[in-house]
């Protein structure tokens, strides 16, 4: 177990100062601080995510009885794991610190520490509370408590984490402007699919291949199992439907302004922003 967790330890930090550095020093990039720590931070849970759903795919189709069956890359890429989302609540941090400049807000030197962290913490709080459960429930659960169980539903759990690189791509792709690219709304459709079919439906399915395993119907499978097991469930999927409802939300809002923008080109006969702004 240590040296899984020494190694992620080294991997995530180092590949975001990795990342960072060279999109600052590259002589044909030369990027300002805040981009290469806003980029470099979504590089790297795109990478883990990229990692982590491959693992999951893999010990998903390997294990062919869902309760038994056990492959050695689930305990060992959950422990590779659980020092990612040590990290990530601090480049989150990084990032929250450094978007004041991107987007031309005050800069963030000349706000006390406390306040961006309180800041932070009232924007990102339902991400950090799951970074923490994450590393302080369900890392001891998954190691500790299963005794070898269930790495099948495991690995549809780590394969939840496919819909990540897209919602990545979109956040920097709002972040810098360029909601009007056809590569936005590509990106869009597939994360809101990915999101859907990987955080949504998940919970369902594993219920539904239980039901199967056991010869039960998916409505009895919740009265059938540990209160605990559906009270985990819930508690791993409210926060899932939580943002779904919101990437649905931002869709709407990009759709509804961009209709409402043809609209007033076709009413005015040229473009919406050749005219005088209030």
């Amino acid at each position: 177990m240590f040296h899984a967790l020494v190694a992620g330890g080294i991997v995530f930090p180092g590949l975001f100062l990795l990342s960072k550095n060279g999109l600052k020093w590259l002589p044909w990039l030369r990027w300002e601080e805040a981009d290469a720590v806003i980029v470099s931070a979504r590089f790297v849970s795109s990478v883990q995510a990229i990692m982590a759903s491959t693992v999951g795919y893999i010990v998903s189709s390997s294990c062919k009885h869902v309760i038994d069956d056990q492959h050695w890359l689930t305990s060992s890429y959950t422990q590779f794991a659980i020092p990612y989302f040590i990290y990530d609540i601090y480049a989150m941090f990084l990032c929250h610190w450094h978007k004041y400049q991107v987007k031309g807000h005050e800069s963030a030197g000349t706000r006390t520490l406390r306040t961006v962290v309180r800041t932070y913490l009232h924007k990102e709080f339902l991400m950090v509370v799951h970074h923490l459960f994450m590393v302080l429930v369900c890392f001891p659960m998954s190691v500790l408590w299963r005794q070898g169980k269930g790495d099948f539903f495991l690995g549809c759990m780590l394969m939840a984490e496919l819909s990540t690189p897209f919602v990545c791509l979109g956040k920097v792709l709002i972040l810098y402007k360029q909601q009007h690219t056809l590569l936005h709304k590509v990106n869009g459709i597939i994360m809101l699919i990915t999101f859907f079919c990987c955080r949504i439906l998940l919970f369902p399915y594993m219920y539904w291949v239980y039901g199967h395993y056991a010869g039960l119907p998916l409505y009895r499978v919740p009265f059938s199992i540990p209160v605990e097991y559906n009270l985990g469930s819930a508690i791993l999927m409210a926060p899932q439907v939580y943002w779904f409802g919101l990437i649905c939300r931002g869709a709407f809002r990009v759709y509804r302004s961009q209709g409402a923008a043809k609209d007033q080109v076709l009413r005015n006969g040229h473009r919406p922003e050749t005219q005088v702004l209030d």
